[in-house]
């Protein structure tokens, strides 16, 4: 199948791979400074519900305390101990209240002496703290009772809600806290909350007091991570950002540079830059243009014209050789296609081949699309065999030859006499023409071997009924030797050099 280069393909996906290169270090930066954000967050969390965890247990120490003192004196007369009781509410920090309790009756308090009222002892969680939504003095303040009890005897000591909040509010602050007895919690707002709470969705923690029955739960609301991220990293965020410029400047300059000769190949196959440059073929007798070898130069954006020695190698290595020569065919169909019909007779079109296009029957399909575009009978596709590679002869090498030459498509061995496989080519390949290389076509007038070594092919081609083309004619000496000796073509700088096809087609109307 013809390859087809999808240039805007590519450019999307250039374009996709700088994009990706830019972003890739802004997104893997933001990612680690989210998980770091959020280990903040959690950390803080932690140290947070620990801190109001020591807090309350020093607040509930001076209420055990002062339960402590007072369960000696539980059964007692109220009116005796009621000073003890006011005492100790006195006397300690964050007392509010105490009571006496005998049998689960309350029956003495600090506020109102004598006093009767039950109590359940499994209302206390473990049996000694109950946090409550208020009482008759202040129905809408929590209240947290520490109890004590030993036996019939019991005390109870209790701390304002508001004291409770205070801390929550003061040690959180961006926090949020709630203190949890129990079925029963308390958040920083004072509001009480009875049954289970939903665990917060940002850096959730608890912590559990190892002295009293409460615990602290800990955490930040929904979006704090970004909002602790937008307060405390905007340098941050400015330096991946030009990390990330960089990124994609380093991918973009990346895939410009050439990483190696094949890919640059590529690029500049994707980007049309391998052009057909035209040396015109003339008749032996009669010095009239007969042809043309197409030859392939590379207009490289930068380096300018590149000699085909500098380039041809690699792509014959790389096998990108095969869909050079079929971009080079189309171009040159396309620029002579048009002109064909007034070609007097059949105009020859060298194309060079390599070992390359023997491999499969591509070739044929190529060479049928580019006899599509000429006029019937208006020209001969001639395919030179170049000999930097062997052709090694298969099934599907002949197959391909024979194919070729049932297209109307001719064969002919470039350079011959200087490969190693000139002969072996000859006797394994139906070929129409001899190209003799220019080495022996200089070396006319000059050295005796060499001109018999030109004698000697050319009678060889005479005796196999060959057709013969000597390349690098740039003497008037030359050409008329050649001439003499029956060469039918001749190609050189004597007779034109190799031209771009807008000047090969202005030169052709001439001719």
């Amino acid at each position: 199948m013809p390859l087809s280069v999808n240039t805007s393909r590519k450019r999307r996906i250039r374009s996709a791979v700088t994009l990706l290169s830019g972003l890739l270090p802004v997104l893997l930066g933001f990612a680690i400074l989210y998980l770091q954000a959020e280990r903040t967050l959690q950390h803080s969390s932690e140290q947070t519900a620990e801190a109001a965890i020591r807090q309350f247990e020093l607040m509930l120490d001076n209420n055990a305390q002062a339960a402590r003192e007072l369960l000696p004196l539980a059964g007692q007369n109220c009116n005796d101990v009621q000073l003890a009781l006011r005492e100790q509410v006195t006397r300690r920090p964050f007392v509010r209240s105490t009571s006496l309790v005998w049998d689960n009756t309350i029956y003495c308090s600090s506020l109102f002496g004598d006093y009767q009222e039950k109590i359940s002892a499994g209302d206390y969680t473990q049996g000694g703290l109950l946090l409550m939504k208020g009482n008759l003095v202040t129905p809408d303040t929590a209240l947290l009772v520490y109890r004590l009890s030993e036996g019939k005897q019991a005390a109870l000591s209790t701390l304002d809600g508001y004291h409770l909040s205070n801390v929550l509010r003061l040690i959180g602050r961006n926090t949020l806290l709630v203190l949890q007895v129990g079925p029963h919690s308390l958040s920083a707002d004072t509001t009480f909350h009875e049954g289970a709470l939903p665990a917060f969705p940002v850096a959730p923690s608890s912590r559990t007091s190892s002295r009293y029955a409460f615990n602290v739960a800990a955490g930040f609301p929904a979006g704090e991570t970004w909002r602790y991220m937008s307060s405390e990293y905007p340098p941050l965020f400015s330096l991946l950002i030009f990390f990330g410029v960089i990124s994609g400047f380093i991918g973009h300059f990346l895939q410009k540079r050439s990483s190696s000769p094949s890919h640059e190949l590529m690029r500049a196959l994707e980007a049309a830059e391998f052009v057909p440059y035209f040396q015109p073929v003339v008749h032996g007798d009669s010095k009239k243009w007969s042809g043309t070898e197409v030859l392939m130069r590379w207009n490289h954006p930068k380096e300018g014209l590149v000699r085909p020695d500098l380039f041809i190698p690699f792509a014959e290595h790389s096998g990108l050789i095969v869909p050079m020569t079929r971009s080079l065919m189309r171009q040159t169909a396309a620029l002579l296609g048009p002109l064909s019909t007034s070609f007097d007779g059949p105009f020859h079109i060298g194309i060079n081949i390599t070992a390359s296009h023997c491999k499969d029957l591509e070739l044929v399909e190529d060479c049928r699309e580019f006899l599509s575009a000429f006029a019937p009978g208006s020209i001969h596709l001639v395919l030179e065999l170049t000999e930097r590679e062997l052709i090694v002869p298969t099934a599907i090498s002949h197959q391909l030859f024979e194919q070729l030459h049932e297209l109307g498509v001719m064969i002919a061995i470039d350079d011959f006499g200087t490969g190693h496989s000139s002969l072996g080519y000859l006797r394994q390949f139906n070929v129409d023409y001899l190209k003799v290389d220019q080495s022996f076509v200089a070396m006319i007038g000059a050295d005796a071997l060499s001109r018999h070594i030109l004698d000697t092919i050319i009678e060889l081609c005479a005796k196999l009924d060959l057709g013969i083309v000597a390349e690098g004619v740039e003497t008037q000496e030359q050409s008329d030797y050649l001439t003499a000796h029956g060469v039918n073509f001749l190609q050189g700088y004597l007779f034109g050099r190799p031209m771009r096809g807008a000047e090969f087609i202005t030169a052709l109307s001439h001719h």
